[in-house]
């Protein structure tokens, strides 16, 4: 087999797209499993900025076969849009991208039901995009799949369902409830005919691959700490970004999951509400923020920026049985003078070297720190982990004994040449 997964292990934001870039040329197809639009990897291909939100980043090589599998949420007229922006940029999805007829569609009135959750009752810090809605809708049984969305008589009978149970929400709000029906109606003439091509059985095609031994890289959205079962909840995402995610987010057996790579940033950042132990509010926060470039790549919400927090991370390693990482963003350290690294949690006298499961500790705990010397000098260029600053590669080390899991890769810069290969010749496929 020649399977690898790749995700976050922090609350997002840990450079993932630009990850997924350096291995997606390797890859024959690369997969995504869980999330929506809400999510955004920005990365760099011909020295250009791209930021895709739904589709792989595998895209932008030709001949890679991606896909959407059934753990998405499909807004499709964001995905007509996404589209749209790759064939401008001469870059063609045709015959190589395919959607999940079994994933859940995005429709308005999940965006609505979204804004107005998020006004009512706890302030999650969510994008509105409508992910959580659509994610209710399939639990709760009444969600609206691809395949559904193609069969017009099918789609109306479930549409006029859904608005009937969220008419009571849609009206205390004020919405039109006529005019989003024949809005969404409308848009359906045409966004039904343009998914159309791309909708196919991913589970089959993918245990097809893998069967002939093809390269299948696993994509993730977002990070462990917002997995809705194992992050800081109620402050999470509505799916799971974990490895087991891959499982039932693509339809396939756990023995065909070959290895995991976690990535990891060498500080951490947040966006939305929630606990974040770690997190700085002083000149140092600044810093980072604006040398990291730290603004949501979706929202271009300004990023929470705070220390490396290895109680978190070893909790991912756990989760996921990751075994190898790749750091990122060790370059936007640099000219520190000292770094610190979160190593316990502190409360009420007690000490947490595992991540806490309760509400109150995540919130009120205080970070149980050691201290290093910070890095002089520009490091952003170099090729071989022992030309790094001596304290650069104490870091690195001090942080693969804290999270239990060997630090492979340095990613230090957005460019996928911009990569150390700390330990040589693996064999990720």
């Amino acid at each position: 087999m020649a399977t690898l997964v790749i995700l976050g292990t922090q609350w997002g934001d840990e450079g993932k797209g630009k990850v997924v870039h350096y291995f997606a040329k390797q890859a024959d197809y690369i997969v995504r499993y869980q999330g929506g639009n809400n999510a955004g990897h920005t990365l760099i291909y011909e020295n250009k900025p791209f930021v895709l939100h739904l589709v792989p980043s595998g895209i932008l090589f030709p001949k890679k076969t991606c896909l959407i599998a059934n753990g998405v949420v499909v807004d499709p007229k964001s995905l007509k849009e996404e589209i749209a922006f790759l064939e401008s940029k001469k870059i063609s999805v045709q015959d190589r991208f395919f959607i999940s007829e079994q994933a859940h569609i995005i429709l308005p009135y999940h965006k609505l039901v979204d804004e107005i959750l998020e006004e009512d009752q706890i302030k999650i810090g969510t994008t509105k995009r409508g992910i959580g809605p659509a994610y209710s809708d399939k639990v709760k049984r009444i969600g609206i799949r691809v395949i559904d969305y193609l069969e017009r008589d099918v789609f109306e009978y479930l549409l006029e369902k859904n608005i009937a149970e969220k008419m009571a929400i849609l009206k205390k709000a004020k919405v039109d409830v006529e005019q989003l029906k024949d809005s969404i109606l409308k848009d359906h003439k045409h966004l039904s005919k343009f998914l159309k091509p791309f909708v196919a059985n991913t589970s089959l095609i993918i245990e097809t691959a893998i069967d002939k031994n093809k390269k299948v890289l696993f994509e993730s959205a977002q990070g462990t700490l917002l997995d809705l079962d194992f992050g800081t909840y109620p402050f999470v995402t509505s799916s799971n970004p974990i490895a087991g995610g891959v499982c039932s987010g693509v339809g396939i057996g756990p023995t065909k999951i070959n290895k995991v790579l976690g990535v990891v940033k060498a500080y951490v950042t947040r966006v939305g509400e929630g606990p974040f132990p770690t997190e700085l509010f002083d000149k140092t926060s600044g810093f980072l923020r604006e040398k990291g470039v730290e603004y949501g790549a979706t929202t271009g919400r300004p990023r929470r920026c705070g220390w490396f927090d290895a109680v978190v991370v070893r909790h991912s390693v756990r989760i996921s049985g990751i075994k190898n990482l790749i750091l990122t963003k060790l370059d936007c350290m640099e000219n520190m003078e000292k770094i610190k690294i979160c190593t316990a949690y502190k409360y009420k006298g007690k000490i947490y070297k595992e991540f806490p499961s309760s509400r109150t500790v995540q919130k009120y705990a205080k970070p149980v720190y050691e201290e290093m010397s910070g890095f002089k000098g520009q490091i952003r260029g170099i090729a071989d982990f022992k030309k790094l600053p001596i304290n650069a590669q104490k870091y690195v080390r001090r942080l693969e004994e804290l999270v239990i899991a060997q630090i492979d890769l340095i990613s230090l810069g957005r460019k996928r040449e911009e990569t150390i290969e700390v330990r040589k010749n693996i064999k990720w496929f």
